[in-house]
């Protein structure tokens, strides 16, 4: 294998192994481009069909939802039986979910095919995050999450930014097509890599009788991992708060440009999709931050989360209530960055604190705690506000969901040191044919 082994921390070859990740960072590209293409297409169907902003901001929610309802019982699925072959399904899925978008003919249609797009993405996440957290290096976790994360911002701005250009000289319906294909190509491809084999679901006996024996773990134990690890509990809180204002960031700033700078829907596409996109140097700058405070004290990754998590509630809320024009954009696109720098360090530690059997598991529960009290709440509170009191007034009050996030991460790292000593530890092994 050359340059895997456990000297290298790799479990199969590097060079398998980064082409297996470019595979997830495209897909999880794909994933947000097709989520959020809509977002630039609101005027356009809105015009079509008399919606609210309400309404809208549902049709994002409405992935939320179905991830929530689908991410667990998917997730033990993905760590029981295969995370390529899951991901390669979910991705075809989701891709014809899109392009079906198209040929919808009211808004009750359009809803009902957006759910379906949450069906397909339920897993994708839990079994991305598994497979690189096994692949690579457990030092280098954050940062590879960080790059694999900052897909996110980058699809989502190529989707709201190529939605709205589609949309103005093709047709809305014609930007929901054309977004669909390139995902079905390379969930293609998932199909033929290496996965590793499932692990084992055992437990080091602990007891008066038989310490250091493994023993089968039972429902109880699973029950265990997650509900007495306070450091996780709080992570996946400190997610919900962050994504509660990033989604709705996401889905309303382009409107907020549209409305309050009276520009066209596709510069202010390309002008709100910029902030976010920014995210693209935040996640991996973040993941390798957070690695290095992690070398300088074990509460690192969660300390770190808490620092830039704050810092954005700081420069968010300075851009909405008291900046306007060119000052305001800088302070949105530092915003940017930060945003996203709290993800490599937050998720590494949903891998670092449970079973290794239990990894797609453990992050299938931070999607649903961010989703539920996060991402699926963000779009319709600022739609909600926004109907009653201007989008300004709502997206003045958003930021304030970041601070509640940076109480959590930094709430959590006082847990982090006895979580990570309690937490099984196993031996990785890669699958005999692809």
């Amino acid at each position: 294998m050359g340059d895997s082994g456990p000297d290298s921390g790799y479990l199969i070859s590097k060079r398998k192994s980064h082409y297996i990740f470019l595979l997830l960072f495209l897909l999880y590209l794909f994933d947000w481009l097709d989520r959020m293409v809509v977002v630039s297409l609101f005027p356009f169907i809105k015009a079509d069909w008399g919606l609210t902003d309400t309404q809208c901001g549902m049709l994002i929610s409405a992935v939320s939802w179905s991830i929530v309802l689908l991410t667990f019982p998917v997730s033990i699925f993905i760590d029981r039986w295969s995370r390529k072959k899951s991901i390669g399904l979910m991705a075809l899925l989701w891709s014809l979910a899109t392009a079906a978008c198209a040929f919808t003919r009211n808004y009750a249609q359009l809803f009902v095919v957006r759910t379906v797009i949450g069906v397909g993405e339920a897993g994708y996440a839990p079994g991305g995050t598994a497979m690189i957290s096994a692949l690579f290096p457990e030092e280098k976790r954050a940062r590879i999450m960080g790059i694999w994360n900052a897909s996110i911002p980058l699809g989502s701005a190529i989707g709201i930014a190529v939605g709205g250009l589609i949309a103005e000289h093709l047709g809305w319906r014609h930007a929901f097509g054309l977004v669909a294909l390139p995902g079905m190509v390379v969930a293609l491809l998932m199909f033929r890599v290496k996965d590793y084999k499932n692990v084992r679901l055992v437990k080091t006996a602990r007891e008066n009788t038989g310490a250091g024996e493994k023993r089968p773990m039972k429902g109880k134990d699973m029950v265990k991992e997650f509900t007495r690890t306070p450091s996780l509990i709080l992570t996946y809180l400190g997610f919900a708060g962050s994504m509660f204002a990033n989604t709705a960031l996401l889905t309303w700033l382009p409107t907020y440009f549209h409305r309050m700078d009276g520009i066209p829907m596709s510069r202010a596409g390309m002008k709100g999709g910029l902030v976010m996109l920014l995210a693209i140097v935040g996640a991996p700058l973040g993941g390798l931050l957070a690695d290095q405070w992690l070398k300088r004290g074990i509460k690192g990754r969660l300390l770190f989360a808490s620092l830039s998590s704050t810092m954005t509630c700081g420069l968010m809320f300075a851009s909405f209530a008291f900046f306007s024009g060119s000052f305001q954009y800088v302070c949105l696109l530092l915003g940017g960055i930060t945003a996203a720098a709290f993800v490599p360090g937050a998720a590494a530690v949903t891998q670092d604190v449970v079973h290794p059997g239990l990894r797609a598991i453990s992050y299938s529960f931070c999607v649903i705690i961010q989703h539920i009290l996060g991402s699926a709440l963000g779009p319709i509170f600022v739609g909600f506000i926004s109907d009653r009191n201007g989008i300004d007034i709502a997206l003045i009050i958003l930021p304030f969901a970041y601070l509640v996030a940076a109480g959590m991460f930094f709430s959590g790292s006082f847990f982090y040191r006895r979580d990570l000593e309690k937490a099984e530890k196993a031996v990785m092994e890669i699958e005999d044919a692809s």
